[in-house]
């Protein structure tokens, strides 16, 4: 008990006499996938279906992947609407056309395919009038059947059998520049569900087919937001010691008043004490970065390093480079959004 009651005693100790506190604030990050500024529409197609030549291996893939033909049908084609449907809600297109009336076929059995020839891409384009592709390359449902250990007393006890069913529902996507030809991007998404069931039919479980399609959705939509750019919660160190102005401006910190505690931080950057100077220096990055000026955020970080060794400083004006180099990126697409 003594031990434990020492342990707290210095953890509290070191907490009250340490040197910073640490703070959050919101940063946009672009999106994962840039398109071209001038892509206004665009077309979602579904090539997960298995062409002929590979029919036969395809159908064993199901058999043992206890994945019905209707299932895959169903799931992939709420996986298209799910991501159509986002695409629009983005804002980020005037036109989305859903086509199913193509017959474009993959590998299927559950693998992601080479991409498809250009000269198909530009066809769909063209006829469909639209700037980029998005593809549904993939959809696959591949399960796991199990039986409880007590199922092999059931003929004895009559007590019928669980089946426990574990599904992945993985589906991968790629989207075409028919103007540049490039593939903008690759990505496959999965989702594990589970299922249990009284009785050794594994077809009969309840809601699969429903999860199967609803988890296929989800995939739509979540492949969609990697065109949007999206808001993290990041944190930062700042110095609550220095001199006797850093007591009063981690109290206005605290109180979210971060522009009173830069006044005082601002006074103290031309104090006698190097230590204080430096600190202050340090802590006017972080302030001019929450208020969004990162030019500044870095000219102070890197006076507070080059001037006074404040080695916190020096990860932190890589950190702010790496962010002004992010926000190139965003302000190209938030300005390709904002296009009308």
């Amino acid at each position: 008990m003594k031990y434990h009651l020492a342990i707290l005693g210095i953890t509290i100790l070191c907490y009250s006499c340490s040197s910073t506190n640490l703070m959050s604030l919101s940063v946009t990050e672009p999106a994962p996938v840039s398109l071209p500024p001038n892509a206004r529409s665009a077309a979602v197609v579904n090539r997960s279906r298995a062409d002929d030549a590979n029919r036969t291996i395809d159908a064993i893939h199901r058999v043992i992947s206890v994945e019905s033909k209707s299932l895959r049908t169903d799931g992939a084609k709420a996986s298209i609407d799910g991501l159509s449907n986002e695409l629009m809600k983005t804002g980020r297109f005037a036109t989305v056309r859903s086509l199913d009336n193509l017959d474009l076929r993959s590998y299927g059995a559950g693998v992601f395919p080479s991409s498809l020839p250009w000269d198909s891409v530009e066809k769909i384009c063209r006829e469909s009038n639209t700037d980029l592709l998005f593809s549904l390359e993939l959809f696959d449902a591949e399960s796991r059947v199990g039986i409880s250990p007590g199922g092999v007393m059931t003929a004895i006890t009559n007590v019928p059998a669980q089946v426990n069913m574990s599904t992945q529902v993985k589906t991968g996507w790629r989207i075409y520049d028919p103007y540049s030809r490039t593939i903008l991007d690759e990505y496959v998404l999965s989702r594990d569900l589970s299922f249990q069931n009284r009785g050794l039919d594994p077809s009969s479980l309840f809601g699969r087919k429903e999860a199967v399609k609803d988890a296929a959705s989800d995939a739509g939509q979540a492949y969609a937001s990697r065109i949007v750019p999206y808001s993290i919660r990041v944190s930062r160190y700042y110095f609550v010691r220095g001199n006797s102005s850093f007591i009063l401006a981690k109290r206005m910190a605290r109180t979210g008043n971060w522009d009173g505690a830069a006044r005082l931080w601002q006074q103290s950057t031309s104090s006698s004490s190097r230590k204080a100077a430096g600190r202050a220096c340090y802590n006017m990055a972080i302030s001019s970065e929450i208020n969004g000026d990162l030019d500044g955020a870095i000219r102070w970080a890197q006076k507070a390093y080059e001037v006074y060794n404040v080695r916190l400083a020096l990860s932190y004006v890589n950190l702010l480079r790496q962010r002004q180099s992010a926000n190139e990126v965003l302000k190209s697409q938030t300005e390709v959004t904002s296009t009308p």
